[in-house]
């Protein structure tokens, strides 16, 4: 079963995404703080991360570009999630993150984009 770490500062898209993720035949860890990112990366071994950009006190978007300079985790996918539309420039950067999906989102469309990651991984 491939492995999914979400991590959002907002319990309730961590619950939603879960059980979305769930009912997909995912097995999915979720994370309220990426203080603790790395940790349970180690831990947990993802297949994949879904990554909201605004986490408190924290970017997303360097957090995703830890993960891609870090030879342990670099070959992970990282999909950005927020409700910001404005972050294309996100894509131009190195350490850019594999995708990206706007809140509100669509169940459908979250579903394809982990398939889509998942199956290039």
């Amino acid at each position: 079963m491939q492995r999914i770490l979400a991590v959002d500062d907002d319990k309730d898209i961590l619950e939603v995404l879960q059980l979305i993720l769930e009912d997909s035949g995912y097995e999915v860890e979720t994370l309220a703080d990426g203080h603790f990112l790395f940790d349970r990366i180690k831990k947990h071994q993802p297949d994949l991360i879904i990554l909201d950009i605004m986490l408190g006190n924290m970017d997303g978007r360097e957090l995703c570009r830890s993960v891609k300079a870090n030879t342990e985790t670099h070959k992970i996918p990282v999909i950005l999630l927020s409700a910001s539309h404005a972050i294309t420039s996100s894509f131009k950067q190195n350490g850019n993150p594999d995708d990206f999906i706007a809140k509100p989102f669509d169940i459908d469309v979250l579903i394809q984009r982990v398939e889509r990651q998942l199956s290039a991984a």
